[in-house]
This record gives C-alpha cells, structure tokens and sequence, in this order.
C-alpha cells in the first residue's frame, strides 16, 4: 500500500470523527436543593416499543448533552438517578435543538433500595466506582452470545485477539454472578452464554483478594467484568450439542449444557476437534475458524486456548483435541460460598518446521560481515493428557472477618517426538558444522498450589489485619532420548560427536509466600500500614545420564558428563511501611521497605561438590497513584522496584553438555537481576458524544541484567556463560481512540490505534560487547457498519514496522514490516439465513529467499435455522484459496530468525447443532419479533 493512500485513508478516518448528528439536545440536572447531579443518565425511548433511542450521563456540574438524530416518533426523555424519583417527559416529535434548562429531580426513598419498575431501569448507571449497564437496552440479534453483547456497549472494545477494554482499561477478570465461570479469564463465558440471559453488565476496577477483602481500592489499572443472570433466566438450563464433519476427514463436535438455579450452577462442557479449534463457541458465523486466522498471521496472540493453565488449538502445527470440563458453584450454607471447576483435556500435535537462522558474529576489524547462517528442517509429533481441579471457597466468619481459600491441582503427561537435521555455514557459504538426529521425551507432573487469605476489621472504620498464605508445589520427572549425529569441520579438518543417549530428570520446586499486614486510619482519607513478608523459594534439579549399551541393548552406561545434581533456596524477610491516601479525586499508595536475601546454592559434578551462598540487602519500594479528572476520565500511574535471582545453573561452574552444539556453564561472580518498572496512562470516555480515547506508555529499566556471554568457535560451536550488563531497557506505548455515530438503522463505529516501543539490548560474542536498539510502531484502524440487525461489515487494516540498530556488528541495521487488511461481512437476511464472509491479506517482508511473503486468507459460512430456531445447519469453508501460510520474521539483537510452520489447509465442513432452552420465568421473545420482523 503506497504511503500516499495509507495517509488519505487515515485522513477518512479522522474526518468522521467530525461526522455531527442532526440536533443537539441539553440541560442541566439537580436535586431540589439546587445542587448538580453528576452521573445521572439521560435517555430516549420510544413510546412504541419502549426501545433505548439515545442516551447520555451528566457531568459534574450537572449538564448533559445529546447529539442524535431527528425523530419523526413519539418518544420519552428519561432522566434517572440512584436515590431520586425519575423524571419522564413525552414529545411527539423531536426535529430542533432544543435546551431544557434545569431539570429538578426530587427525593424519591423506594430507589434507594433499587426498587424500580424493569422497564425504567436505564441504559446505564453509576453507582460509586461500579459502571452499570442495563443489557436489554442493548439491540443484539437472535441466540448472540455475551461477547457481541459486550461490542455494543459504550467504551468496551474489544480486538482481533480477543483483548477486551472499557474506557482504556484492559479486562482481566471476567464472573458471572460474582464467581468464574470455569475460569477467571472469561473466555468460555463470552463465548458460550447466550445474551439474553444477562440482566445487568457490571464494571469495576479489579482487586486482590487482599483488597477485595479489606474493601481497599484497587491497585492496579485493570477492570473486572460481573455479568448477573436476569432473574427470570436464573432457573432453567440452556445449551447446545454440536456435530461437524468436512473433507480431508476433517470433524468437529462439543457439547454445553447448563443448569441455573438461584445461586447453585452446573455447567458442563465437552468438545472433540482435528481442526485447532477452541471447541467452543456460539458465534454462528465464523466460530472456530477465527482461531485459524490468528494463529497464522502477523499478531502477538496466536488464536490458542488456555485453559488453567493447559495450552490447545491454534499454535503451530495441526492439533487435534479433546476436552471435558464440570463447573460448579453454590452456597452450601449461609456463609460458605463455593466454586468447583474440573477439566481433563488432551491434545495431539504434528508440525513440519523450516527455519533459516542468521548469527551475527562481531566486528573483528577485516570490515567483513561476519555470520553464521544455519538452515534446518524437522518433523516433530506431541502428545498432551492434563487433569486440572480449580476451587475457590470464601467463608464469612462474622460481619468482621472473612477467609478465603483457593485450592489448585493439576496431573499432567507430555510426549514429544522429534527428527531433525541442520546445516550451517559462514559468510563464505563454507560449510562448517552439520548434523541429525532423533529425540524423544516424556514427563509427567504434579503441580498443588493455593491460596489463603483472611482479613478482620476492626470497629474502628479502616482499621484491620490482613493475613495471606501461599505455596506452590510442582515436582516432575521425565526421560529425554537423544541419538544424533553431529559433525564440525575447522580448517580441513573433521570432528564427530555421535550421541545414543538417555537423561533422567528429576525436578522439584516449593514456593512459600506468607505476608501479615496492619493498617490504622488517621483520618478518614489517610490510612498508614506496617507489614512483614516471608518467602521460601527452593528448587532442585537431579539428572542422571546413561550411554547405549550395545552388548546388553540398554542403556545402562553411566554418562558422568549428562549428571548432575542443582539446588538453589532462596529465604526472603521484607518489613515494610506504607501510607494509603483515598480522595473522591484521586487515591495514592505507597509502600517501601527492606529485604534481606539469603540465597544458597548447592551442585555435586563430575565428583566435585560445588557451593554458593551470599545474603543480599536490598530496598523495595512500590508506588500507585490513579486520579479521576471526570465521570469516566482518569490518571494511573504505577512505580516498582525489584530485585530477581538468578538461577542455580546460571551461578555455579556446571557445564550443561546435552546438546553437541551448544554448552552452557554458570558465572559465580553474578550478581542478581535489578530493576525498575513504571507504567502511567490516561482515558477518557465522553458518553455524550459516543467518544473515548487512552493513552499509555510503560517499561523497565535494569541495572544489572543477566545476559549471555558466548565464545562461537570457527565450527559453529557455542560455548555460553552469563554476565551482567547495565542500561539494558524495554518500553512501550499506545494510543486508541474510537466512536460510534448512528443514524435511524445504521450505526457506525470507528476504531484507531497505534503501539509501539523503544528497547535496548545488551550481550556479549566472541568477547565483544555487542548492542541493538528496537523500534517498533504499529498503527491500526477498523471500521464497524451495522444496518439495523440485518447486515454487519467490518474492515480493518493493521501496519506493523520494526527496526534494529546494531552496534559492534559490520551490519548496520535490519527491519521488517507486515500489512495485514481483513474484512468480515455478516447478512442475517433472508429470514433463517446467516451468512458469513472473513477475508484477509496478510504481506511480511524481508522474508529471505524460499519463503513465501504473502498470502490470502478468505474463509465463508451459511448457516440455516429451522425447527423454531432449535436446530442450525451450516457449511463453512476454511481457506477457500487453500493459500494459508504460516511464515513469519523475527529480528533480535543479534539474529533474523525466519520460519515455516505447518498450518491448517482448505476443508469444507458440514455440522449440525440443536439448542435448548428452557427457564423458570416467562421467556421473552421480544428481540427475536423485532429480528424477523424485517
């Protein structure tokens, strides 16, 4: 795309941004005291069908502002506030500006309560720091699931990855009637709860359990998401079964199934897929096929699921998976609240790898480019089994204290097979060393870890205690089968390392955290607190090494090179003091003290016992600030200083010799890892003009980083140990701003953005000191059209460019750069009829010579409804080019690895699903009338 368009483009952008409605309504709200209502919402509904038109919040002098459209209909203007009796006003027609002036709103003691009429609770509501939207203000088609629900609501946005933001504020946290719904992520939730269901979407800012507890603001700059069940929908069960077959014996199915009943919950989740599928989903259009897309083209996420921690679909490679999961909450009693969450899944993946790596290598004065060039091709099959049982249990002791306890237990089995072969060459083409081989490994691991929180308050308001207890305890072992055949070739001659071998592991990891924390007001804003915090983190790593005995055909030759025995504790104190500062504006916390490190290190090899121990004296200091400019305006700003340990390997004279070509060693001169983070945003959302934007910027500075030390021999081979380097930086920032504009049934929503960053890397080759300085910038922009509930059209464009500077290397600098441009088209029309169209263009450059730079990437589906909208059939075609790629350029400080990766290919798929419904109360069919009335 030439640059010229790519301005003119931006410029269409900007310039609807300027787009104005045709009147503009406004006034002013106060109390019969004459004092300003901030945050009151006004609204418009009509008269018809009572359907939200417009709306908009005050500010804080009470004034409010609404640009919409000219409406020829009787409708309703709504004013509504917590505490005081609504003010409804009917107007035949609204065709001009018109100013209200003051709008007084009196006592009104039944809302203090929230006793109101359903059908005059409003669009959305402020109460406290809590962002309250009204879902069935909210038009979304037929059977939407939560997700295009959340795209609908003012200041929620939500990207390709699935990143969800409100007002700036990245999501984190995603419950559903205060609890997970399988996992805290959200992800199945989003995806599989039906909208319809949602009464009521609540925002906060996200807390620590700690804080949570105590009743404490946040500390960080995140939101939560709390969906609450429509009262009428909360006794019932709801659900779908799904079964897909296609060509190349491509097949999917899952099964959801859900029993709501006041506060007791079943869920039950099943799927079974060869197509990298997350398996679940109720987006009728492109469900699965998303994850494909993502995986493959320029984006940080790669269309994968995780779920506690188990990693399926998307990534490199073809995966087939399979998954069940049980969800269950409840209140077994009055003060026990519970959440039980149990998965087993496995996954099978097959990937063909092609890589092409260059090594710079530095300066040696010749003016030569010197490098390394290594091209390697490989075949590798995995196997994955994991049992994972995730619980949350909260016990209110009294109206004072409460405990809370978070069990965690995962049983996982890995496989993994792998063929391989590389060769690699200097920047003469000379070929200077090659090899083969064949490994195999499998571990199995147990992994318990939990946490116990408990906080008393005392009667004096903000005084009170804090307790919190923590472990983490994963233990492992496994078996690596290595037989390859390595060859190096320096100044005519030849060298061999031939290998038939196997290494036993044995790994344990303890991780002990128990913190106490006091806090006492001294005045109603200002609060201090005295604490103390212990950690225990303890690791050992036993290996045993054995050569392959031809005579008994075992392996049964002790290899004292491949054992070793490691261990590394690490035993923390941090007495600390801090003061807290909440204002209605703005709130601060800061916290600083000392921690005093022992840190002891142990390693028996080659019959020589080596130790380590040093105790470190460090500051700790953590500071956050967040001031709130308006409604929905804020300032955040965030400070910590740390200090990371390094690890056993990397701190005694153990050499690592598993690998013919690479040997690594520890540094016990090395000192450990300190630096400082900070991070500082600002947002705004302007709910009268339908407008927001954020800001952002963070990183971290290190003082004394771990970097590697390699001496690379004229064969290629590498021989590394660490050191520290200081000025060693990463940082980041961003920008988005976004608005909808809409006109009787059309609605538009345009979304801009940019990211990028500034690092500087740090390391040593061949005894030189090399550097690299990182630019990267990535501009964005998408535009989302709605007509009424019929058709949607998505494009967007994203431009990703990154450059390296490099230091002490006779190459001066690298840089790459990606368009990727995709546009999603949805038609709801004719009746029953959902059809679907994704297609992209993804183009990277600088790709060398053998990889393809660009690709098309266009996948459709049509979909049926019938049997009263229980039954859907759909066909769906992935890749309908069969064009797919999974290619992709990575540039560090001191190499361009570029790569090739199995990927998914043309299929055509036929599935068939049934849904089920049925609650307790009165279902509405109010949206699905309004959908097929057209």
């Amino acid at each position: 795309m030439k640059k010229s368009s790519l301005l003119l483009f931006l410029f269409l952008m900007f310039s609807t941004f300027c787009f104005a409605q045709s009147i503009t309504l406004k006034g002013v709200v106060t109390d019969d005291t004459n004092f300003p209502l901030e945050s009151a919402t006004v609204y418009l509904t009509s008269v018809k069908d009572s359907t939200v038109v417009d709306y908009t919040i005050t500010k804080k002098n009470g004034s409010w502002e609404m640009k919409t459209r000219k409406i020829d209909d009787p409708v309703y203007l709504k004013i509504s506030f917590i505490g005081m009796a609504s003010y409804t006003k009917r107007f035949e027609i609204l065709k001009a500006d018109d100013d209200f002036g003051t709008i007084v709103l009196k006592d009104n003691a039944t809302e203090l309560s929230e006793v109101v009429i359903k059908g005059e609770v409003p669009p959305i509501r402020i109460k406290s720091d809590t962002l309250e939207f009204n879902a069935s203000s909210f038009k979304v088609r037929p059977d939407a699931n939560v997700q295009e629900l959340l795209k609908q609501l003012p200041g929620v946005e939500i990207d390709d990855e699935g990143k969800i933001t409100v007002n700036g504020k990245e999501v984190n946290q995603i419950l559903v009637n205060g609890k997970p719904f399988f996992d805290k992520d959200g992800k199945i939730a989003l995806q599989n709860l039906p909208s319809e269901i949602i009464n009521k979407v609540q925002v906060t800012d996200t807390k620590t359990k700690e804080e949570e507890l105590s009743g404490e603001k946040a500390s960080g700059n995140n939101a939560s998401i709390n969906l609450t069940i429509d009262e009428d929908k909360n006794k019932g069960i709801f659900g779908k079964a799904m079964a897909g077959y296609g060509s190349d014996d491509r097949y999917e199915s899952s099964l959801l199934f859900n029993y709501f009943k006041d506060k007791q919950r079943l869920s039950v989740l099943a799927s079974s897929n060869n197509i990298n599928s997350t398996g679940f989903s109720m987006d009728e259009i492109f469900d699965n096929m998303r994850g494909g897309r993502n995986s493959n083209i320029y984006y940080s996420g790669n269309g994968g699921f995780n779920i506690n921690g188990v990693q399926f679909g998307g990534g490199s490679g073809i995966t087939k998976s399979n998954m069940v999961g049980i969800s269950f909450s409840d209140t077994w009693f009055k003060k026990l609240d519970s959440n039980i969450n149990y998965f087993y899944t496995s996954a099978n993946n097959e990937n063909e790898n092609r890589t092409r790596m260059e090594l710079f290598l530095p300066d040696d004065g010749t003016g030569i480019d010197k490098k390394n060039i290594t091209n390697s091709i490989s075949r590798g099959e995995s196997d994955q089994y994991a049992h994972n049982v995730n619980t949350q249990f909260e016990y209110k002791i009294d109206s004072t204290s409460t405990i809370n306890y978070s069990p965690k237990f995962t049983k996982n089995n890995s496989k993994n097979r792998n063929t391989s072969s590389q060769t690699t060459v200097n920047q003469d083409d000379v070929l200077i060393n090659e090899s083969t081989g064949t490994t195999f490994s499998e571990t199995d691991t147990d992994n318990f870890e939990s946490n116990l929180d408990y906080h008393k308050a005392f009667r004096h308001k903000g005084r009170g205690i804090s307790i919190s207890l923590s472990n983490e305890n994963n233990k492992s072992e496994g078996a690596n089968y290595n037989q390859s055949e390595t060859y190096f070739y320096e100044d005519g001659n030849t060298t061999s390392d031939i290998r038939n071998q196997v290494r036993y592991n044995r790994r344990a990891v303890d991780n002990y955290r128990l913190s106490a924390r006091y806090s006492e007001p001294v005045t109603d804003s200002l609060k201090i607190t005295i604490g103390t915090e212990y950690t225990s983190n303890q690791q050992i790593e036993d290996r045993e090494g054995f050569d392959f005995n031809d005579v008994t055909g075992d392996f049964s030759i002790a290899n004292d090179a491949l054992t070793n025995y490691l261990s590394s504790t690490t035993n923390t104190v941090t007495p600390s003091a801090g003061i807290i500062i909440n204002k209605n504006k703005y709130s601060l916390n800061f916290n600083a003290g000392t921690s005093v490190s022992q840190f002891d290190n142990f390693s028996s090899y080659m019959g020589t016992n080596y130790s380590l121990n040093k105790t470190y004296i460090y500051p700790t200091a953590n500071f956050y600030g967040n001031y709130r400019l308006g409604q929905s305006k804020y300032l955040y700003a965030n400070y910590t200083y740390d200090v990371w340990f390094p690890q056993a390997s990397q701190v005694l004279p153990v050499e690592d010799l598993s690998n013919a070509l690479y040997t690594t060693t520890g540094n016990p001169d090395l000192d450990p890892n300190k630096y400082h983070n900070f991070y500082l945003s600002f947002g705004n959302y302007d709910f009268s003009t339908k407008s927001g934007y954020n800001i952002y910027a963070g990183g971290n500075f290190t003082t004394s980083d771990i970097v590697n030390n390699s001496i690379i021999d004229p064969s290629g081979k590498t021989t590394t140990t660490y050191t520290n380097v200081s000025g060693v930086y990463n940082s980041w920032f961003g920008a988005s701003a976004n608005r909808t504009f809409k006109k009787d049934e059309h609605s538009f929503r345009v979304n801009i953005g940019i990211n990028g960053g500034l690092d500087k890397g740090k390391g040593y080759t061949n005894g030189e000191q090399y550097q690299s300085d990182t630019y990267r910038i990535a501009p964005r922009v998408g535009v989302n059209y709605d007509f009424g509930e019929l058709l949607n059209i998505s494009p967007s464009y994203r431009y990703t460019y990154r450059k390296i500077d490099y230091t002490n290397f006779n190459i001066g600098s690298q840089s790459n750069f990606t368009h990727v441009v995709n546009l999603q088209t949805t038609s709801y029309w004719p009746k029953h009829f959902v059809f679907g169209n994704d297609f992209g263009y993804t183009y990277n450059s600088q790709l060398s010579n053998g990889f393809k730079k660009d690709f098309f990437l266009w996948n459709a589906s049509l979909g049926y409804n019938f049997y009263n909208d229980q039954l859907l059939f759909k066909v769906k075609v992935y890749d309908i080019l069969n064009q797919n790629l999974g290619t992709s350029r990575t540039i560090s400080s001191n190499s361009i690895y570029d790569q090739e990766n199995t990927v998914l290919k043309r299929y055509v798929m036929f599935s068939l699903t049934y849904k089920i419904k049925k609650f307790g109360g009165k279902e509405s069919k109010e949206r699905r009338r309004s959908f097929w009335m057209f």
